[in-house]
C-alpha cells in the first residue's frame, strides 16, 4: 500500500481543523496555510499508483464463486486520480495565496472551508466506496454553502440558504438509492457492486435497482448543478468571491465526474443511463450558453457559461466509448483550469473597478492590458478556438459523436462553442474594446500582482495542454479502458 495516498485527504483535512483553532495567530496562520496549500500539488506527483485499504483489510477472494470482496474503505490512485488531484491542489495553492495577500487579517473559518471542500473533493475521486464518497459529498455541500455565505457579496447568504434547501432534497435522494444498492448486493464498495451487477447475481431491470439510478441521478443533477439546478448553481459562483467561484467550479467539475464514474461502471449495462446523461448534458449545453447571452453581470455570464461546459463534459460520458470518455474526462481538466483563469481575471477587474455590471465598463484594455490579454486567451480557449486546450477536447467530443453515429450531436456541439464564441466577445468588447465611460474612475486603481501571477500560471497550463494534449489524454484513456 502506499501511505501517501490518504495524506491526499488527510493534510488538507488536518489543516482545516488547525487552522479554525489557531486562527487567532494571524501570522502563524499565514505561514501554515501557505506551506500546506504548497504541498497540495506536490502529494499526488509524489505518490505511487496503486490501492489502500483503510485499517489494512485486504480483499477477500470466496473460493465457493471466485469472487473478490473488499471489506475495507477502498482508495484507487490511478492517473487520473493524480492528475486532477494535482491540478485540484495547483488551483487551491493560488487561491489561498490570492486570499492570504488580498487580507491583512485573514479568516480562519474561510480558510477551513477552503481546505474541506478540497479534502472533501480529493477523497470523492479517490473512494471505491459509494457511502464514503456520499458522507464526503455531503461534507463538500456544507464547505462550498460555508465560502459563498462568508463572502461579502451582497445577497451571499439567500444563495447559500436556497443552495443548501435544494441541498436537503438531493443529498437524502441520493442516499436511499445508494440504501437499496445496499440492500441489493449487501456491499457499498463500487467494484463489489459492479461485479455483482455486470456477473447476473443483480436483475439490472429490477424496479428497486431502476429506482437507485433514479435517485442517485438526480443528486448527481444537484451535485453538477445541471438542470434544473443549472440556475442555482450559476448563482453561487456570482455571490461568491472570484477566487473562492474559481474554487468552487473546480469542486463541482471533480464531484460531477466523480459520481458520474461511479454510476458509469455499475448502471453502464443499462441503456437508459447513457440516454439520461446525454439528454440532460444537451440540455446544460443549450440553456448556459442561452441564458449566457443575456447577462449584463459578467459573473454571471461566466457562471451560466461554466454550467454549459458541463454539459460538454457529460455529453462525452454519455457517449460511453473509451474514445468518447476520454474527451469528456480532458474536456473536465480544461474546465476546471479554463473557468478558473476566467473567474480570477473578471476576479481583478472587479478589485479595479468596483463594478460587475458590463453597460458601466468600457476601455479597460488601456489600464490593464496584461489582465485584458490573458482573459482574452482564456475566453477563446473556452469558445474551443485553436490551438488551446479546449479546442483539443472539444474536436475530440466532436469526432467521438461522429464515431458513434450523431453527427447532429456534433453540429449541435459546433453551434454551442460558436455561441460561446459570440458571448465572450460581445462581453470582451463591451468591457475592454469600447470607449470607457465618463464615471468610470480606473487611474488609480491597480489589479494585485498575486491574481497576475495565478493567471499566468493557468494560462500557461492552457497552452500547454493545446499544444500538447498527448500529455494527459494518453494516461485518461489507459484509465478509461481499465474500467470498460
Amino acid at each position: 500500500m502506499n501511505e501517501l495516498i490518504p495524506l491526499m485527504v488527510i493534510v488538507p483535512l488536518m489543516a482545516a481543523l488547525l487552522i479554525s483553532a489557531f486562527s487567532k495567530f494571524n501570522k502563524a496562520t499565514k505561514i501554515f496555510a501557505f506551506v500546506v496549500a504548497l504541498c497540495l500539488p506536490i502529494i499526488p506527483i509524489a505518490s505511487h499508483y496503486g490501492l489502500h485499504y483503510f485499517g489494512g483489510y485486504a480483499p477477500i477472494m470466496d473460493n465457493v464463486t471466485n469472487v473478490m470482496y473488499h471489506p475495507a474503505i477502498t482508495y484507487s490512485f490511478t492517473f487520473l486520480q493524480q492528475i486532477f488531484i494535482a491540478m485540484l491542489g495547483l488551483l487551491t495553492f493560488l487561491v489561498v495565496f490570492i486570499y492570504l495577500t488580498k487580507y491583512k487579517k485573514v479568516s480562519g473559518p474561510y480558510l477551513f472551508l477552503l481546505f474541506l471542500g478540497t479534502a472533501a473533493v480529493t477523497a470523492m475521486l479517490l473512494t471505491d466506496d459509494i457511502f464514503h464518497m456520499f458522507v464526503f459529498f455531503e461534507i463538500l455541500a456544507l464547505a462550498q454553502v460555508g465560502i459563498v455565505a462568508a463572502s461579502s457579496i451582497d445577497y451571499s447568504y439567500e444563495m447559500a440558504l436556497k443552495y443548501m434547501i435544494l441541498g436537503s432534497i438531493g443529498s437524502p435522494m441520493m442516499l436511499l438509492g445508494i440504501g437499496f444498492l445496499l440492500a441489493l448486493t449487501g456491499s457499498v464498495n463500487v467494484t463489489d457492486i459492479a461485479a455483482a451487477v455486470h456477473n447476473g447475481l443483480v436483475d439490472a431491470t429490477s424496479p428497486v435497482f431502476l429506482l437507485s439510478l433514479g435517485l442517485i441521478f438526480f443528486g448527481w443533477l444537484y451535485a453538477s448543478g445541471l438542470p434544473p439546478f443549472h440556475t442555482i448553481k450559476s448563482g453561487i459562483y456570482s455571490k461568491a468571491e472570484p477566487h473562492g467561484a474559481a474554487l468552487l467550479q473546480s469542486f463541482t467539475v471533480v464531484s460531477m465526474i466523480s459520481i458520474v464514474l461511479i454510476m458509469f461502471r455499475i448502471y453502464s449495462t443499462l441503456p437508459i443511463f447513457e440516454v439520461l446523461v446525454v439528454f440532460f448534458s444537451i440540455l446544460a449545453m443549450i440553456l448556459g450558453v442561452s441564458l449566457a447571452l443575456t447577462q449584463t453581470d459578467f459573473r454571471r455570464m461566466i457562471g451560466f457559461l461554466a454550467v454549459g461546459e458541463l454539459g460538454f463534459i457529460g455529453l462525452g460520458i454519455g457517449l460511453g466509448t473509451q474514445y468518447a470518455v476520454t474527451a469528456g474526462l480532458f474536456q473536465a481538466l480544461n474546465e476546471i483550469i479554463i473557468t478558473a483563469l476566467l473567474f480570477i481575471g473578471f476576479g481583478a477587474i472587479v478589485n479595479a473597478t468596483d463594478e460587475v455590471d458590463t453597460r458601466k465598463l468600457g476601455g479597460l484594455l488601456a489600464y490593464h492590458p496584461k489582465v485584458s490579454i490573458m482573459l482574452l486567451i482564456a475566453g477563446l480557449a473556452m469558445a474551443g478556438v485553436p490551438p488551446l486546450s479546449g479546442f483539443q477536447s472539444k474536436l475530440m467530443l466532436v469526432q467521438a459523436s461522429l464515431n458513434c453515429g450523431f453527427p447532429e450531436i456534433s453540429i449541435l456541439a459546433i453551434m454551442v462553442s460558436i455561441a460561446t464564441f459570440v458571448v465572450f466577445v460581445k462581453t470582451y468588447y463591451t468591457m475592454f474594446l469600447k470607449p470607457k465611460p465618463r464615471e468610470l474612475e480606473l487611474e488609480k486603481k491597480e489589479v494585485p500582482r498575486t491574481m497576475i501571477f495565478a493567471m499566468g500560471i493557468l494560462l500557461i497550463i492552457v497552452i500547454l495542454l493545446g499544444i500538447f494534449p498527448d500529455i494527459v489524454t494518453a494516461g485518461i484513456s489507459n484509465f478509461v479502458g481499465g474500467i470498460l
